[in-house]
């Protein structure tokens, strides 16, 4: 029987992974509280959501 070979990618992981340190302490660094803090790590999770809206909003569409 013939092994199934499976491909994983994992650039986009890296580049996620470095974006979301990138946007943790831009976001940690600008809060003024421990909960704008907490904001901030929440944010930085889903910071390519963010990056797609202004994107898309800069294009007009």
């Amino acid at each position: 029987m013939k092994e199934k070979v499976i491909y994983h990618n994992t650039s986009s992981n890296a580049v996620y992974g470095l974006g979301f340190i990138g946007a943790a302490i831009y976001y940690i660094m600008q809060a003024t509280g421990f909960w704008m803090g907490v904001m901030g790590f929440l944010k930085a999770i889903v910071w390519p959501a963010f990056l797609v809206y202004e994107a898309l909003n800069k294009l007009g569409a």
